[in-house]
Parts: C-alpha cells; structure tokens; sequence
C-alpha cells in the first residue's frame, strides 16, 4: 500500500507522532511479525533455570603454624591478618579461628560482588603482606568459595544389582570413568560423587595373641609404614661415578604381602602380621559416609548401596540443557553398565523442574491474556479487545528480548515480574483504544476522516499516560537497590517491569491506530445521521 500524506495532521506529543508515522507504513505490518517472531526465539534460547543462580564470593585463608599454640596463632597470625583483610572493599563478614598449629580466616564479601575480582583481592591482599608473617609459618593457602556453583542440577545413584559379582573396586572404577566423562560435557563446572569408598587392606589385629607375642600396636604400624616407603635412599656411587638404580618389584601387590610383612622376632623367630592380624582385601570402611537408595518394585520396598553423582552448572547456562547432555550420556552408557551389573536412579533433575516451571508460567501467562481479552469484550467490543489483544504478546517479546541481550535467564521470578506487570501492560492500550471508540461515536467527530480521528484521538492521551506510566516505573526503581541475598532474588522485576512498560506504550501508540484503521469502522447511526442533515439545512 502506498503511503498516505498525513502532514496536514497536527501532533503534539510522541504518542500522536508514533501513530501518524506507522499508520500507513508498509513496514508496520512487518514489524509486528518481527517482534512477535523475536520474542519466541528469545523464550526458546534464553537459559532457564527455575530460581535465579545468586553468585556469593567469599574465600578461605589457611595458614600451617607448626609448633603455634591457639593464643599465639591468634596474636601472631589471625589478628594482623583480619587487619589487613578487612581493608579490601567489599568485605562483609570475617570469621577467623585459631587451633594449635593452623589458623583459618574466612571472608564473606557483599552478595552481588564479582566472584573472579573478590577472588583475585583476597590473593593479593595475603601475597602482599607475607613479609609481615612469622618465618616459621607455611605458604598460606587461599581457597575461593564456589557458592554459586555448588549447588548440584542432576544427582545420579549408581547401585548394584544384590546377585551382581562386579567387585567393589571395579564398580568405583566405572563409575569415576563417567564421572570424568560427565565433567566434559560443555556448561558442566563441577562434578561430585558423594557416598564412594576407596580400595585398601584392612588390618584388623587381634589384641589377645598381640598380648601374647609381647607386641604394641606402634610396632605393627613401624613394620607397615616401613615396607610402604615410595622409594629407598640410593647414595651409592661406582668407580666411574654414574648412578646405579635397581629396578624392584612392588612390596605389597596382594593381601599375601600384607600378610607377610615381619612386626618382630620372638624368642628368635620372625612374627608376620598375620600371625597377629587378619588381612582382608576390602575398602575404607572407617569413612562413614555411606548411603542407601530406597526404591519401590513390584510393591516390594528395596534398600541398596549406592554413591550418588552430583553435577552442577556454570551460572548463566541453561539448566535445562545441560540435563539433557548429562541424561543423554548417561543413557549412551547404559547397556554398558547393565552388563556389569550397574544400574542408577535420577534422583533430582533440576533440568526438568525449570523447565516445567517455566512452561507452567508461560501456560499461566496464555491464560491471564485470554482472561483479558473475554473481559474486554463486554466494556469495548470483540474487536477493540482482539486488538489490545494483541498488545500483551508484541510487549512481552520486546521484554523478553532485552532480557536475553543483558544476560538475564528466565526462571520463576523473571515470569512472576511478568504476570506481575500484566495488568499494567494494557493499561496504554486500553487507554488508547477507548479514546478512539469514544471519538468514532462523537457527533462532534462525524466531519472528520478516520486518519485524522485515529492520530488525534492518540495524540490527546499521550502526555497523561506517559506520565502515569512513568510514575509507575519509578515505583519499581527502588528494588534495585536493596540489597542482600533478597535484593539479589528479586532483581528480576525492577529489570524487567520497566522495560515491558516502556514497551507498552510504543506498542500502543504504534499498533493501536494501526489496527483500529483495519478492524474499525465509523458506524452512521441516527444521530450521527440527524447532526450530518441539520448541518446541511443550516447551510
């Protein structure tokens, strides 16, 4: 369609400037898929995840002080520390605590302060006061806080099956092998396995014959830790002054070895340990962190050991992704593990939640315009709704547009922000759309044309609903500056509730005007045609 001259239609306000631009545009139409088109890219390619990931910095200092006694490692070490700790800006919170030979110092930074920069100051400041330590202390150790990316999206227990004869060993094996496959899938920053134990000989000594033989438990542990030394002391030299090392075989290959190791003599013969001990292939069964898994089959309730694989995300990526990546490795591997008699349970998938939360507030959404739209109908008429209608999905494109490009994800209070900022979202276009019912059925508007009705009508409401708008939005600016972990949380709506009311009123000074053009017409009823033949006998 070619584009009309308007120019004889005088504006006051943007909004009337708006209309009178876009209302025979023949990119306006365009402009509408466009937005509409953005705004489902943007919801389909925005991370999800169901509660915002809040970043907290913090870190650990540990300082080794042999031969320090608590009073000392405070005085000499903690105090000075928290000193110079507490001039890096930012610092919340220091906790410090002083034992015998090492002293801990913990600090807590703002919530919402740069994880990488809080890190990077923590280091500094102890580097650059090491010459002020005590000589005799170790170089300290600085050990960054991973809150934010501690908190698991996937837990996986691995168990076997009760007949399975896969031993222990091997069992831990596979298991780590996924566990590192896992820690490669992109997006994954840390992976975990909790409730595992480690291969090793048990010694279980029986203090009755040790009672016998005249033998301490201190002998036992000397005759261990002598036959467990990585290497021997070589300082051997040959006449022509080159290094001679013997190649030999491990000591301890198999429980017999164990077994076999010398403790002492007695009355002139050697004592084994297994003269005094039982040796036993097995693992760490003093590391109490076991776990059972209780699972429901054929009405029947089973309990089985199990480790547990935790895997977390980086901050910023969309949950749901990486558990898809994760359940799709898991899944490439399965015939492999149930042939070695290895099965697991998904005990929390944070990927589905989020996503099933998301969809439930997009569904929520549809269903809250929907409600709008039959409400509309009874104040307005059918097609005055169907065009503020269409206002709410346009706004909500543009929102979730800006969001995607500031690096926002959308999760629960993303759309709470806007479930929260519907009713005001179609305030403008309300606004609008009624100010142009009103002038199509006003006697005084019968004489002009449906162009200048529709850019007048806007332009009148512009200031008004400009201002309310406005005065609106600065209600929300205060969110943004409480702070804490609740100020962190509900970010999302002082970010987001401003833009879509902005949005709102450039969508309703643009597409407004321009669909009344195409879905309104001037009705000539009575009295408008009583008002057009008086005028005419008048003249």
């Amino acid at each position: 369609m070619k584009e009309k001259d308007l120019s004889h239609i005088k504006v006051t306000d943007y909004a009337g400037k708006l209309a009178k631009g876009f209302l025979y545009n023949p990119l306006t139409a365009l402009l509408a898929v466009f937005l509409l088109v953005l705004g489902y890219i943007s919801l389909e390619v925005m991370p999800r995840e169901e509660d915002p990931q809040i970043a907290i910095s913090g870190g650990s200092v540990i300082v080794v002080a042999p031969g320090m006694s608590p009073k000392q490692v405070e005085k000499v070490i903690v105090d000075p520390l928290e000193q110079k700790l507490r001039e890096i800006k930012g610092v919340e919170h220091i906790y410090s605590m002083s034992m015998e030979n090492v002293a801990v110092v913990n600090v807590m930074y703002y919530i919402g302060q740069n994880r990488e920069i809080s890190n990077l100051k923590l280091y500094d400041k102890v580097m650059q006061n090491m010459d002020k330590m005590p000589k005799s202390i170790m170089q300290p150790l600085v050990k960054p806080f991973d809150i934010d990316i501690d908190i698991p999206i996937v837990t996986i227990a691995f168990y076997r099956d009760q007949n399975s004869q896969i031993p222990y060993v091997k069992f831990l094996e596979t298991v780590e092998n996924l566990k590192r496959d896992i820690s490669q899938i992109e997006n994954v920053s840390k992976t975990t396995l909790k409730g595992a134990h480690k291969e090793q000989y048990n010694v279980e000594v029986d203090l009755a014959k040790l009672k016998g033989y005249h033998i301490s438990l201190g002998q036992i542990m000397q005759g261990i830790q002598a036959i467990a030394k990585i290497a021997p002391a070589v300082d051997t030299a040959t006449k022509e002054n080159k290094l001679v090392v013997f190649g030999v075989k491990n000591a301890i290959e198999s429980v017999e070895d164990v077994q076999s190791i010398i403790i002492a003599q007695y009355m002139g013969s050697p004592i084994y340990l297994r003269d005094v001990a039982t040796v036993t292939d097995g693992i760490d069964f003093q590391n109490k962190q076991s776990a059972l898994l209780t699972m429901k089959e054929n009405d029947k309730i089973l309990q089985t050991k199990q480790m547990t694989l935790t895997v977390s995300k980086l901050a910023g990526s969309n949950a749901v992704f990486v558990s898809d990546d994760v359940k799709a490795m898991l899944q490439k591997n399965k015939k492999y593990l149930e042939n070695l008699g290895i099965h697991y349970k998904i005990t929390r998938d944070y990927g589905v939640r989020a996503d099933d939360a998301v969809n439930e507030l997009v569904h929520h959404l549809v269903i809250t315009i929907a409600i709008i739209a039959v409400m509309l109908i009874f104040f307005l008429g059918w097609k005055e709704s169907l065009i503020v209608t269409f206002t709410v999905p346009a706004i909500l494109a543009i929102t979730l547009f800006v969001a995607y490009m500031t690096g926002q994800t959308i999760n629960r209070i993303t759309l709470f922000a806007f479930l929260l900022s519907l009713g005001l979202l179609v305030d403008a276009a309300i606004i609008v759309i009624e100010n142009i019912h009103r002038h199509l059925h006003d006697h005084n508007s019968v004489h002009k044309d449906m162009d200048t009705l529709l850019i007048k009508a806007t332009d009148e409401i512009g200031r008004p609903t400009n201002i309310a708008t406005l005065a609106i939005i600065l209600t929300m600016v205060p969110m943004l500056f409480v702070g804490g972990m609740m100020g962190e949380f509900m970010k999302p709506i002082p970010q987001n509730v401003p833009v879509a009311l902005l949005a709102s009123l450039i969508v309703a000074y643009i597409f407004t005007p321009y669909l009344s053009r195409k879905l309104l017409k001037r009705k000539e009823d009575g009295a408008h045609k009583h008002t057009h033949h008086t005028n005419k006998e008048e003249k």
